[in-house]
């Protein structure tokens, strides 16, 4: 089996608690046509410099029955600013558009294949992998982007075509395992290790 769920898998299910103090499974967004999952944390360059991106894909689509959901696997010990104290306070303040879940066992992200941060992964209605990888081509620096995957996968799905491109390769920070990469590294560098 690859390390990273391939199309037409199943999303496999999670039971996380989120910064809005309530715990969620995968049966919680049910009502979705379309559920995207994407890994993310609170440090990552390339997380931060596409938030607003992801922030207006989840706005235009939420009309059309598309649900986001965020996961933070990254250790708390190999990156303290991932902690889930942290987390509430990112979403106090940016308010996103998203469900955040703190995945401390790092099990979902072993589950799902998790890459980097950002790492997408879109379920149609079944709950079957329609596209998975990058948000866009410059999460770090969005006023560069030229070609939004994301957005593309929805909407080629939301229009019932098959989706154009439904695998690239996450562009990112990798998932700070626990006892891996256990040195402080400036963000910048993050993408390197």
């Amino acid at each position: 089996m690859a390390f990273t769920l391939q199309l037409n898998e199943k999303a496999p299910d999670f039971s996380l608690p989120a910064t809005d103090g309530k715990t969620y499974s995968l049966s919680d967004f049910d009502d979705s046509s379309v559920l995207v999952i994407f890994f993310t944390c609170n440090h990552c360059p390339y997380v931060i410099g596409s938030d607003e991106a992801t922030r207006s894909t989840a706005d235009k689509f939420a009309s059309r029955g598309v649900k986001f959901v965020g996961i933070n696997s990254n250790s708390k010990n190999t990156y303290p600013d991932d902690d889930y104290p942290h987390m509430v306070e990112r979403m106090k303040k940016h308010k996103f558009p998203w469900i955040y879940l703190y995945d401390e066992s790092q099990e979902v992200a072993r589950n799902y294949g998790a890459l980097r941060t950002p790492h997408f992964f879109v379920f149609d209605h079944q709950r079957k992998l329609i596209y998975t990888g990058r948000g866009n081509d410059f999460p770090r620096d969005t006023s560069r982007m030229t070609v939004n995957d994301l957005e593309n996968a929805l909407e080629d799905h939301l229009s019932g075509n098959p989706v154009r491109t439904p695998v690239t390769n996450p562009i990112g920070c990798n998932v700070k395992w626990e006892g891996k990469d256990a040195h402080w590294m400036p963000p910048e560098a993050c993408d390197l290790v």
